[in-house]
């Protein structure tokens, strides 16, 4: 389905529905597509997550928290 943005403004509810019901919108502005509202899909539990808890059996590093911030630095 494809909405305006001044849909978007003046029926959020009626569009949020929609995407409810399991269908995409694409919102255009001035005739051009812009965003899409999908349905959101839960993540599930973070244990169920294959990167969850990643760090605690790395035998290299002692202090995640200093490894990470010492890697964040060289970004800036």
């Amino acid at each position: 389905m494809k909405a305006t943005a001044k849909d978007l403004r003046f029926h959020s509810r009626e569009l949020l529905d929609t995407v409810g019901r399991g269908e995409e919108v694409i919102i255009t502005f001035r005739g051009k597509p812009c965003a899409k509202l999908v349905p959101y899909q839960h993540a599930g539990n973070a244990k169920e997550d294959k990167l969850f808890g990643m760090w605690k059996e790395n035998d290299e590093i002692e202090n995640v928290e200093e490894y990470v911030r010492n890697i964040r630095k060289r970004r800036f």
